[in-house]
């Protein structure tokens, strides 16, 4: 979603944030006095007397503007024909939401004519920050103000109509509860119960999961069909039910539902009947467009995931919106899923496309804008949790391995900001980073909102040549996508007409375009989008939206990517230095950041320099030196750990488990990995903790080490775990990145650019010795751009590693299995870091000679380089 760059008849700008500028909220609260009391044209309100407002619009001939920055104040626009306002003055009792199922005022607009059409609202407090939007493609536009209370000023903005109006809509949702047991029965995995006219049903799925609907229409629906879960599980049919008195059981292999009769209340315990799981400590509450579950909070239980929750990692008495949202900035929620797990041992995914607010205060009440209940109920630690997840919405894709390489973007064609280019322009910017020796995947070569293209086979032969792939946003063109591909395209960006409306439009979206590039070619889809649902982690990388570039900005992505690891988002991530601002500085440390994420970005063209205000480009050279050595010496460093990155991948695709974590994922014991300091680092698998730098500052405090031993990846600088460590020196070109003992990584050589250059002859183990320890690893290997993986045609090496006082051993296994283009040979340099000063070193027992290894003091690191040996036979390298 990007600034148009020449403004286009059907073109689109979608920066929600930066309309609630001091401007604008002067223009808005310039509106005239209006009368809140019954409803009148321009206003209404919504009391304990006035249960539900409308209005009714003026019919539009054309569209007039396309963002609310651009409307007049009221007073210029008396009559509404730029823009419609309607002020709606809302009057509650306190504590009026702190259980309401919808969480706010429920405010649509609906077109009288013509659903092609568009119009998109906005709506303002009094102090015209803008707390609610919709401003998709959907008729009709529907959102929620959040515990409304006080007076909001609806702007509504006609942005692509042909003699249109629309009805606007509010109300004051309502609220029932269910009652007393009236009906009980079933077996073999399904029972029906009901409570008068609530109908439920609880049913017992293989694996480990529980489905509970509830409906107080009295029958179940499924709108979000096979969209989401493609596949349900079937019934375990192996359960048997019991009546305790005050409740009836239900009892599996793996746990006990209690459906309490009076009131109807649902609890989940473990198989012992007597471990508390969840409980119910409500009744279910449903309203005139929701349903919400309330459930008991245990006193240390903390709660995580919501997808990707912009700034937040861990939710323990915070609310969380999921809803279609395109606020890029922190509390913004753009890819956010209605999952969500407990430190309890249980998580639950709410299958449904209604937008929802879960509030994880003492009482947790979750719910979603509809009136029904559709819960997938999932038991085990957090891994085994997003795992069932996972497999339940479809496990994170495999990406290729350019797709784990730097990408660049631009529009090349017809751009305003960059004067009149061609397409093949493109392969002057690709040759910027042969030339500077830093990597680059894939490049998308036009914006979808005019830009075009032009000679699209040779510009992707020409990209091809320089090691990277074509890609091309896709605003409006997943059926081009066929020629596309069989031109070149290997990478498509999806945008505001495939995703605007979120739910399942954005997941449609995200199937058919990765479905588009594997249909057309024997590439594995490679897919990129900012709105999403649950289900998208099977088919794209998802990125956090247009943002300026701050401080703030460097810090607050750090445990987004990382959270959004909790429910099952592999690949998540932010353009490098964002879109809109530039600053060196802030550039080289946000790539430093993003160094260890499992995908990266740069936007080009779009930017302005934050000091002079003038147009730049955003390329990892451009500010020249210092910066030109630091942002390659990064990306370089990215690229020596590929099969490392790479490994972690197809551990995602088969557990669900990304590769950046927050620390408590890993060590969920740990209080300490919940407080202030771990929020702002994250763990590369579990060897790597990061700790980026997010302040102007060449010092780093608050860098916490769970337990363990922690190496400093620079100075070889052991650190004895659990400690936080304060005044690190972190000049501009460091980032903070400590190894833990007995890691075991993977690496390409040393100045590999591209992973269709690098050295298949050759292959690092950067080894971390754990004195008295024992450490595996398994490394992963295909031919990192077909689909044949999926078939088999993969390997894998197995590497050990054991550290006494004799010594350090190495066993390395030969690599299992095979695939197009696998070495046969190769040689290996091993790191090792810890062990003492060897006085041999052996490779299967034969001495190497004094030239084939080395020794250095100042980091404490012995190197150790092997002849060429044959990929699939097993050695051992002793370090004596």
């Amino acid at each position: 979603m990007r600034q148009p760059h020449q403004r286009q008849p059907h073109r689109r700008a979608r920066a929600l944030a930066a309309w609630t500028t001091t401007a604008l909220a002067a223009a808005l609260l310039a509106a005239p006095a209006q009368d809140a009391g019954a409803a009148t044209p321009g206003s209404g309100s919504l009391d304990a007397e006035h249960k539900s407002v409308t209005w009714q619009s003026p019919t539009y001939a054309a569209g007039t503007v396309d963002s609310p920055s651009k409307c007049p104040t009221a007073a210029e626009d008396p009559d509404g024909k730029v823009c419609d306002r309607f002020d709606l003055k809302v009057s509650v009792p306190d504590g009026y939401w702190d259980d309401n199922p919808e969480g706010g005022v429920p405010v649509s607009i609906e077109w009288a004519e013509r659903p092609t059409d568009d119009f998109d609202m906005y709506i303002y407090d009094d102090a015209g920050k803008q707390v609610a939007s919709s401003a998709g493609t959907a008729d009709p536009e529907a959102t929620v103000i959040p515990k409304a209370n006080g007076t909001y000023h609806v702007v509504v903005v006609p942005y692509d109509v042909h003699d249109n109006s629309f009805v606007g809509k509010a109300y004051l949702p309502e609220t029932t509860d269910a009652g007393d047991l009236t009906a009980f029965e079933g077996g073999d995995g399904r029972y029906e119960i009901a409570a008068g006219g609530l109908k439920a049903r609880a049913d017992f799925l293989k694996g480990g999961q529980l489905r509970l609907q509830a409906d107080p229409s009295g029958s179940f629906s499924d709108p979000a069909g096979s969209q989401i879960v493609r596949e349900q599980p079937a019934l375990n049919t192996r359960t048997s039910s019991f009546d305790a008195g005050a409740y009836y059981g239900i009892r599996s292999a793996d746990a006990v539902l209690r459906v309490y009769k009076k009131p109807l209340r649902f609890g989940l315990y473990k198989a012992d009947n007597k471990t508390r799981v969840w409980q119910e400590d409500k009744p279910l509450r449903w309203s005139t467009g929701g349903m919400r579950q309330s459930l008991r909070r245990a006193a240390d239980e903390q709660f995580f995931g919501g997808g990707e929750q912009n700034g937040s990692f861990s939710h323990r008495d915070k609310t969380v919106r999921v809803a279609n949202n395109t606020d890029w900035n922190e509390g913004g929620y753009p890819n956010s899923q209605p999952f969500y797990l407990s430190s309890a041992g249980y998580g639950v995914y709410r299958n449904t496309f209604a937008p929802g607010v879960y509030d994880f205060g003492p009482s947790v009440h979750t719910g979603q804008q509809e009136r029904r209940l559709d819960a997938y109920y999932f038991l085990g630690d957090a891994k085994q949790v997003i795992g069932k997840y996972t497999s339940l919405v479809g496990k994170p894709f495999m990406p290729p391995v350019y797709g784990l390489e730097p990408g660049d973007a631009d529009c090349y064609l017809h751009n305003a900001n960059q004067g009149e280019r061609h397409t093949l322009d493109s392969l002057k910017v690709a040759d910027g980073y042969v030339q500077n020796q830093m990597p680059l995947g894939w490049m998308l070569v036009n914006d979808g909102y005019g830009c075009g293209y032009e000679n699209l086979a040779e510009t992707a032969k020409g990209l091809q040549e320089r090691g990277a792939q074509l890609g091309l946003w896709t605003q409006d063109g997943i059926d081009k996508l066929a020629d596309q591909v069989k031109a070149g395209q290997r990478v498509a960006k999806l945008d505001v007409a495939w995703v605007g409306n979120g739910y399942g439009m954005a997941l449609d979206a995200c199937d058919r375009a990765k479905a588009g590039i594997e249909d057309n070619s024997d590439a594995r889809g490679f897919v990129w989008m900012p709105v999403s649902w649950a289900g998208a982690q099977r088919c794209a990388v998802l990125w956090s939206g247009d943002q300026k570039l701050s401080w703030d900005f460097v810090r607050w992505q750090i445990p987004t990517y990382a959270g959004a690891t909790l429910s099952g988002i592999a690949y998540n991530t932010g353009d490098v230095g964002s879109i809109y601002s530039h600053d060196a500085k802030m550039y080289a440390r946000d790539l430093q950041a993003k160094t260890f994420l499992p995908a990266i970005m740069t936007m080009d063209g779009w930017a302005r320099d934050l000091t002079t205000g003038q147009k730049i480009n955003q390329q990892p050279w451009v500010d020249g030196e210092p910066y030109t050595s630091i942002n390659r010496k990064y990306l370089q460093l990215r690229e020596r750990l590929m099969p490392y990155l790479y490994t972690l991948a197809k551990q995602a695709s088969d557990t669900g488990v990304g590769g950046v974590r927050p620390l408590w994922l890993e060590y969920p014991d740990d209080p300490a990995t919940l407080g202030a300091n771990a929020k702002y680092e994250y763990l590369a698998g579990d060897d790597f903790l990061v700790a980026p730098v997010y302040k102007d500052s060449d010092t780093r405090d608050g860098i916490y080490l769970p337990k363990g031993t922690w190496t400093d990846y620079w100075t070889g600088k052991r650190y004895k775990g659990p400690t936080t460590l304060d005044g690190y020196h972190a000049p501009i070109d460091t980032l903070p990145v400590f190894v833990k003992s007995g890691a075991i990584v993977p690496m390409w050589p040393k100045g590999t650019t591209s992973w269709k250059t690098r050295d298949k002859a050759q292959l690092g183990w950067d080894v971390y010795a754990d004195r008295g320890g024992r450490s595996a690893y398994t490394l992963y290997e295909d031919d990192g751009v077909t689909r044949k993986f999926a078939k088999g045609e993969s390997a894998t090496q197995r590497v050990t590693l054991e550290s006494d006082r004799d010594g350090t051993v190495l066993n390395v296994g030969g690599s299992n299995g095979g695939y197009t283009g696998k070495a046969t040979r190769r040689a290996y340099t091993f790191t090792v870091h810890g062990a003492p000063e060897p006085h041999r070193v052996t490779v299967d027992g034969r001495p190497l000679p004094a030239g084939s290894w080395s020794y250095d003091a100042a980091k404490d690191v012995t190197t150790v380089r092997t002849a060429s040996l044959p990929t699939d036979r097993s050695f051992t390298v002793r370090l004596s």
